[in-house]
């Protein structure tokens, strides 16, 4: 009865009737040059949304994700190393493992010792390709009850360095043999982050996402390896555009289930996300401290299952437990001080955000489709057609970034010119150009500061 009265009291609005209040308030300046604007993706944001922006074609964008866990990113060049570092972040907060393997030569069975791998979430990512590698792998693993991922990722490697890591029929042929021996353990993985940090806009990201992904479900269903419950990860990193990166999350978990169906996979995918490294700066580094915050937040908004974080010092300090621990504790703090663990799929219903899930999906639908129709992502790779298309709008960003009108704060605006940064670099914090016979033309991650911190540098 009350519920029925306070209804009463505070009667529907229409959006004809806010947007006549608005117009009025704007004095006679106009309504769409005023105050809508458009998004690097074609996306026109308007300054309301209500429930009719959400169309008779509406499709709920719910991640159906009820929790998130805190990830710890671990480079392994040694094994023992490693497993300490491991066991201090377990002690320290983290509820998973992102262990990155840099040769075949580690030991899995020292990387693991002491670890509890029934309790806690482990990600494998690989920068090379092992069967042998990967069998003695599993036997250490296989006795955990879920929650452990192989990032076997061929194609991103191909998009990444130019080259297999053998030959074409030689990767696919150990990706299917590795399949074949995992078949518990969720095993494929399409790294996304490579195009965000490449200066791809979200549309693209996501298209390619699907693009990439499509490669793999055809090549499964060639070789009859296609089943319902095949569960594929996401890695995606997020930038700075608080409620855009929410939306891509969302598209990224709507189109996935669009696509899979079609393959008849009933799966839901995992989605393994960080903050982008394109954003980020040497000099006012401290500032990526909150780039990084509303990043996590975006990533847990969006519906990720694991997030873990990037150092404020990663782009020119190597690994510390300092930036480490204090990366860390940015997302406990998220979890454990700012409730962010405390609703599930918080975002749903919020109209703003449903649409724009809903027109990002919808437009990296229609570049996935031109995709296929041209036969394919890795033909489109082959023609350079995707490296084209990143490179298009990375300097668009770059452009932006030059003229002051992308903003990053000690770096493009608001400068402090007292701060020295030549003696702190202790790795090269800009993009790597190694001159080497490619297959293809590598898509390259870059920074938008780089330029001009290079000029600071020089004068330093």
């Amino acid at each position: 009865m009350i519920k029925e009265k306070l209804f009463a009291d505070f009667p529907a609005v229409s959006a004809k009737a806010w947007k006549q209040k608005i117009q009025a308030d704007l004095k006679g300046a106009d309504y769409n040059d005023t105050l809508i604007w458009e998004s690097p993706e074609g996306i026109k944001v308007k300054p309301f949304y209500t429930a009719d922006d959400l169309g008779e074609n509406f499709m709920n964008t719910s991640s159906s994700v009820s929790s998130w866990l805190v990830g710890q990113h671990i480079l392994v060049t040694d094994s023992i190393e490693a497993n300490q570092k491991a066991i201090k972040s377990l002690k320290s907060g983290a509820e998973s493992l992102i262990f990155t393997l840099t040769t075949s030569d580690l030991k899995p069975q020292e990387i693991l010792k002491d670890i509890d791998i029934n309790s806690i979430s482990m990600h494998f990512q690989f920068q090379f390709l092992s069967v042998a590698y990967i069998k003695d792998l599993l036997s250490c693993t296989d006795s955990a009850k879920g929650n452990i991922y192989f990032h076997i990722d061929i194609l991103g490697n191909f998009c990444r360095t130019g080259n297999w890591f053998t030959d074409f029929k030689s990767d696919h042929a150990a990706l299917k043999e590795i399949l074949k021996e995992s078949a518990n353990t969720p095993t494929l993985s399409i790294d996304v982050s490579l195009y965000q940090n490449a200066g791809a806009n979200r549309t693209q990201q996501l298209a390619y996402a699907m693009g990439h992904a499509s490669e793999y479900l055809n090549f499964l269903n060639e070789e009859k390896l296609l089943h319902p419950d095949l569960k594929v990860s996401f890695k995606m990193a997020v930038d700075g555009n608080y409620f855009f990166e929410i939306a891509k999350l969302r598209a990224l978990r709507m189109l996935w289930k669009t696509i899979a169906a079609e393959f008849g996979i009933s799966a839901d995918c995992h989605i393994l996300a960080c903050p982008t490294s394109r954003n980020k700066t040497i000099y006012d580094y401290n500032v990526n401290l909150l780039r990084t915050t509303t990043e996590c937040m975006s990533a847990i908004l969006g519906g990720a299952d694991t997030v873990y974080n990037l150092s404020y010092d990663a782009v020119y300090h190597k690994d510390n437990e300092f930036g480490e621990r204090i990366a860390r504790n940015q997302l406990l703090i998220l979890k454990g001080e700012s409730y962010f663990d405390k609703t599930s799929n918080p975002s749903d219903g919020t109209y703003y955000i449903e649409v724009l899930s809903q027109q990002l999906a919808e437009n990296a639908l229609h570049i996935f489709k031109q995709i296929e129709q041209g036969d394919g992502f890795l033909k489109q790779l082959k023609a350079h057609n995707i490296q084209r298309k990143i490179k298009e709008s990375a300097l668009k960003q770059q452009i932006s970034y030059d003229s002051g009108d992308e903003v990053l704060v000690g770096s493009n605006k608001y400068l402090n010119e007292m701060d020295k940064m030549k003696q702190e670099l202790e790795k090269n914090p800009f993009k790597k150009n190694n001159l080497r016979k490619t297959i293809i033309e590598p898509i390259m991650e870059t920074r938008l500061s780089e330029s001009s911190e290079k000029i600071r540098l020089d004068h330093e």
